[in-house]
């Protein structure tokens, strides 16, 4: 597999991106991984980098994007953090991998059995942890269909808000960066929710309208 160029990036468009994460999500869960000479890689990008996509995920150490999406190095921007949440850090990492770097699609990147979704659904409080678990309370409480039993035991009301995290994630980066709303309307980038299933690997895009922008 080649190292991504800078031309190679520039014909790509926020659909053919997607389909990239699309085939190699696959490629993961057949386990089979496309033969690439790191090495070569790291010294092919070593004056500068190309990436298509930026995802943000979870830390899990069971969710690494590049990994689950069989890519290289130089193909990926990976945005980690528990819960997968925004903050104007995060926020600004975005807009360097579109806006400078000429990323092509945003994905915001859920997983079941989050430790972070449980943890905001058992109204956890521990030091710094509690204002990251705040982020993710608007998702719990936006979760009104399951009426009992509404923590952690309960797996899938778990599931349930994972899911309206990464929408509300989705929505509140297009809400919150002007940059990234333009490039999104004008048609150069995309962005999409997707979730990651810890067992099988396979990773369900979100491609309903109202899910997905710019694709």
């Amino acid at each position: 597999m080649k190292t991504l160029t800078k031309e190679a990036q520039e014909a790509l468009t926020p659909s053919t991106a997607l389909d990239l994460l699309v085939a190699g999500n696959k490629r993961f869960v057949d386990n089979l991984k496309i033969n690439r000479n790191l090495l070569q890689q790291a010294n092919e990008t070593s004056d500068g980098q190309h990436p298509f996509a930026v995802i943000l995920s979870c830390i899990d150490s069971r969710t690494s994007a590049e990994l689950i999406f069989d890519q290289g190095l130089g193909d990926i921007f990976s945005v980690r953090i528990a819960g997968n949440i925004v903050n104007d850090d995060i926020l600004g990492s975005l807009e360097f991998g579109c806006k400078l770097a000429g990323a092509k699609i945003i994905v915001v990147l859920g997983h079941t059995n989050c430790g972070a979704i449980k943890g905001a659904c058992d109204d956890v409080e521990l030091g710094n942890l509690t204002g990251l678990l705040s982020k993710i309370k608007p998702a719990v409480e936006s979760e009104v269909s399951e009426q009992t039993e509404r923590n952690s035991k309960n797996s899938e009301f778990v599931e349930k808000v994972s899911t309206i995290n990464v929408k509300q994630t989705v929505e509140a980066i297009m809400d919150r960066s002007p940059i990234l709303k333009e490039m999104i309307q004008s048609g150069a980038l995309g962005i999409v929710g997707g979730m990651h299933e810890i067992a099988s690997g396979k990773v369900t895009f979100f491609n309903e309208e109202h899910d997905s922008h710019g694709l």
